[in-house]
């Protein structure tokens, strides 16, 4: 029986490469159409790709690697309602909590990319003491939870968290995009941008070229490389660290999202680990971040093997599912596109009229996918957003009068 997390091989079949001239015959186009280029193949790229297309544009996006292939298919995908309340991103969170849902009840329950409700646990795990005995472990800690944890809160619910995987909720959007909205991928690094008199020319590597009237660069971490908004905009890449398991006893495992205290046995700095066992059968670990230079290719990102062994320590200190007859099936890093001041920049850029921009979502980005791109559909179509206000995310914000950084 085919697994209903595979990733469908006619991904593959509907990714085509760069041709050597990308322009349009004009005689076959629907000029009714607003032909939008999305630059980007993460969750953030391919959710404005998919609203935009749903919405009637006509759409091209483009990805230099492979969908989902940087942190949008090496993240955790935890999702939660109202953890960003009274924060800048409240509304956005909010909104893109219940669209997750609303996704998933459209995309067959979510069954294909993992999507649940699950409930979350915050515990605190030290090096230096021992398991409690079984009739002295508190009843709200998971049984397969069996080491030295202790001090349990419950800090979500089913109602108010949940999950995906997010490397196969961000290919089965982009499939489901092609297939039934016509969105066009191309496999290609963008050179450089044009724009003017309300059209717009995304040139990539190699000669081609690909004309439209609006641009949505959502290039996460890259937007510090992309030479057009480096000088408007800063986004700084935060490495993360992660490992995947397998226990052998999978069944074992509930679904609890746990957020860790980690205190290590030669008395260092608390750490703050996670672990999101996934319907797959698979258990996520993360941790371990810093700020390090991006590489101009995601393919070239290595984890820090001294990070991997320490989310290794954790998880088989948390629970002896996870320790050493547990199979390690990824170990792996990505890089989070974070801003100066922690909020994601969302809009038109100033002074470029057709080009807007969606990044800087930090570990937030699976979440705020698809209000991201939802909002962006209608900011690109209508000139406006009601799926949530985006004026506190305009990059204008780091742009003074006189067009200079702040």
């Amino acid at each position: 029986m085919k697994s209903p997390f595979s990733v469908s091989s006619r991904l593959v079949s509907i990714i085509t490469t760069v041709r050597a001239s990308m322009d349009d015959d004009p005689q076959k186009l629907d000029q009714t159409k607003k032909r939008v280029v999305v630059c980007g193949g993460g969750v953030i790229g391919v959710c404005t790709a998919y609203f935009l297309s749903k919405k009637g544009a006509a759409v091209t996006l483009i990805e230099q690697s492979s969908i989902a292939c940087a942190a949008s298919g090496k993240a955790g995908g935890f999702l939660a309602l109202d953890w960003c309340d009274g924060s800048p991103i409240s509304s956005l969170a909010r909104a893109s909590f219940n669209l997750h849902r609303s996704l998933a009840e459209e995309l067959n329950g979510g069954e294909s990319y993992g999507y649940r409700p699950l409930n979350t646990l915050s515990l605190s795990v030290a090096e230096s003491e021992n398991p409690p005995p079984p009739q002295s472990r508190k009843s709200t800690i998971p049984p397969w939870i069996d080491g030295p944890a202790k001090s349990p809160k419950t800090i979500g619910t089913t109602e108010t968290t949940a999950q995906v995987h997010p490397q196969l909720f961000t290919r089965t959007l982009i499939e489901k995009a092609v297939t039934d909205y016509g969105v066009e991928v191309v496999i290609g690094k963008v050179k450089s941008l044009e724009t003017g008199e309300g059209k717009v020319r995304v040139v990539i590597e190699g000669g081609g070229r690909i004309d439209g009237d609006a641009v949505v660069l959502a290039l996460g971490p890259w937007t510090s490389k992309f030479t057009l908004l480096s000088s408007v905009i800063r986004i700084h890449g935060v490495k993360a660290h992660s490992i995947v398991l397998e226990p052998k006893e999978a069944n074992a495992i509930t679904p609890d999202a746990l957020f860790l205290t980690y205190f290590p046995a030669n008395g260092g700095q608390p750490m703050d680990p996670e672990i999101y066992p996934r319907p797959t059968g698979e258990v996520y670990v993360c941790g371990m971040s810093s700020e390090e230079e991006i590489p101009d290719d995601p393919e070239e990102i290595q984890p820090n093997m001294d990070s991997i062994g320490v989310l290794k320590r954790v998880a088989e200190m948390v629970s002896s599912h996870l320790g050493g007859e547990a199979r390690v099936k990824a170990e792996q890093a990505c890089f989070l596109p974070s801003t100066d001041d922690g909020v994601p920049v969302i809009g038109e850029v100033p002074g470029m009229k057709g080009c807007f921009v969606a990044t800087g979502h930090s570990c937030w980005g699976i979440l705020n996918g698809p209000a991201t791109g939802a909002a962006v559909a209608e900011l690109v179509l209508d000139g406006c957003s009601t799926v949530v206000d985006l004026s506190r995310f305009s990059p204008g914000r780091f742009v003074s009068g006189r067009g200079r950084r702040r």
